[in-house]
């Protein structure tokens, strides 16, 4: 009875010290501690009753643990996190006690691996503890109580396959540092391209093909990574893992602007074309980014690209068409007079490959929102008109595009002697018509549709004769060719 009691505690000292250093080999622990233990003090569970009788308050130390770091755990995603084995693998096999059949070994394309002094053993998707177990059964019928340690020397290329909203979708080969420093999502996301603004990251999939063990799904919210910093959303990378990334049902103008200045975005020197239609000066296709871009391209610096707006455009209704990675398009609605009231930056959305932008003609607009929009740094920074005629200095004139016609007249050098304060204006439209109307001119008008209209991009103003320059001038070609006859005789 002595003997029980004083064999009890260290046997289970003993179990307890071998489960802590990780032996995943009964048989050493019966070599370890003997053949002739009683069935009560069988190793198989004599461990966890040690466990729970010499921890009594593990249980009330998890009960008090802090409730916000529970919570924050529980929102962490959840996947199996545990390396699987697969050709090209490098492990260390240990053999305790026995060197010669000890190596490093790499995992061959059928998934085995070649041991000394027995067949080859598949490891191909099992975890290294697994292995260990694996490969102790495989020498049991050499070694008496095997004991195998099995560590990971250098892992295999990790195949990632990444579809969605990225900058280039499609499989991707990507290298861990040393045996323990994997990849992240954060990480193959750049390698692609980074992400679409059409990106959902609230919704990123991660799938994983656990070896033997069934595929799991999770979801990542990138998000709270980039406005929380935190980093549990960033899970590391397996080989086989596939990232999805779908696109967004609505689009937030301050998200999807935030986005791309992070750097999960595509990357500014992407080179991307870009369609700018509707009440623009030069509507088309251009191209931006490149290795010399200094910044993202938002919408602003497109229309002024494209010759500036015109001050018929309506700025509340402008769209931007986006296409999508499924073929489906998103419409991105756009309030410019809210950036240029309000200063509301958001308005001013970072454009991306493949994008459209739509200006549609107002059906009404005011005096003073012409003024105000031909001030904007998105309409043209000058205007041409000609001004023809009577006027001291005519010809094509470079203005500002807040110039009225009276300013156009004064620009030209005012009126000569000869004309009359009528005038004409000539005006080219966007759908290739042209107006012609007569206005009378009044010096002290200020700006009126009617009297004193805006100048617009190749207006002419033709300024013409009044009633004493049309007399003198058709008297003059009267006499002209008598004159030119009575010429030679003044010399006499």
């Amino acid at each position: 009875m002595v003997g029980n009691l004083t064999l009890q505690p260290l046997l289970h000292v003993g179990l307890w010290t071998a489960v802590i250093v990780g032996s995943s080999s009964l048989g050493w622990t019966e070599a370890a501690m003997g053949q002739s233990l009683p069935a009560s003090t069988s190793p198989r569970t004599s461990p966890s009753t040690f466990f729970e009788s010499a921890t009594p308050s593990l249980p009330q130390l998890r009960q008090s643990s802090n409730h916000h770091s529970q919570s924050a755990i529980a929102a962490a995603p959840q996947l199996d996190e545990a390396y699987t084995l697969g050709a090209g693998d490098t492990i260390q096999v240990d053999v305790f006690n026995v060197p010669e059949y000890s190596g490093s070994q790499q995992v061959l394309a059928d998934g085995s691996v070649n041991l000394a002094a027995i067949s080859p053993v598949n490891v191909g998707g099992l975890t290294p503890q697994e292995a260990e177990s694996v490969i102790a059964a495989a020498y049991s019928a050499e070694l008496r109580y095997p004991r195998i340690t099995v560590v990971l020397e250098a892992p295999r290329p990790l195949r990632i396959a990444i579809a969605g909203e990225v900058g280039e979708p499609g499989l991707y080969t990507l290298t861990a540092e040393g045996n323990t420093q994997f990849p992240t999502v954060s990480e193959a996301l750049q390698m692609a391209g980074g992400v679409t603004q059409a990106a959902d990251l609230r919704q990123v999939q991660l799938r994983r093909a656990n070896g033997n063990r069934p595929e799991q799904i999770v979801t990542l919210d990138l998000w709270q990574l980039l406005n929380n910093g935190d980093v549990r959303q960033d899970l590391m990378l397996r080989d086989g893992d596939a990232i999805v990334i779908n696109e967004t049902e609505s689009v937030d103008l301050a998200a999807t602007n935030q986005l791309s200045f992070s750097n999960l975005a595509t990357s500014v020197e992407q080179e991307m074309v870009v369609a700018i239609v509707g009440e623009v000066f030069r509507p088309g296709s251009y191209e931006f980014g490149g290795r010399e871009a200094s910044g993202r391209t938002t919408v602003t610096q497109a229309v002024q690209t494209a010759g500036g707006i015109r001050p018929s455009a309506d700025i509340r209704r402008i769209q931007v068409r986006r296409p999508t990675r499924n073929g489906s398009e998103q419409l991105i609605d756009l309030d410019f007079w809210q950036l240029l009231d309000g200063g509301d930056l958001s308005q001013d959305l970072v454009l991306q490959q493949g994008d459209t932008v739509i200006i549609p003609e107002a059906s009404e607009i005011t005096t003073a929102e012409v003024v105000q929009l031909s001030a904007a740094n998105f309409s043209p920074g000058e205007v041409a008109v000609n001004v023809v005629g009577e006027v001291a200095s005519p010809g094509l004139m470079k203005v500002t595009p807040h110039t009225t016609l009276n300013q156009a007249v004064l620009a030209a050098g005012g009126f000569t002697n000869r004309s009359r304060e009528t005038v004409e204006l000539i005006r080219l439209n966007p759908n290739g018509s042209v107006t012609q109307r007569e206005i009378e001119v009044d010096l002290a008008q200020g700006i009126d549709p009617e009297r004193n209209p805006l100048i617009l991009n190749n207006d002419v103003v033709l300024v013409g004769r009044n009633g004493r320059a049309r007399l003198n001038d058709s008297v003059g070609s009267l006499f002209q060719p008598i004159l030119q006859l009575l010429s030679p005789f003044r010399l006499f």
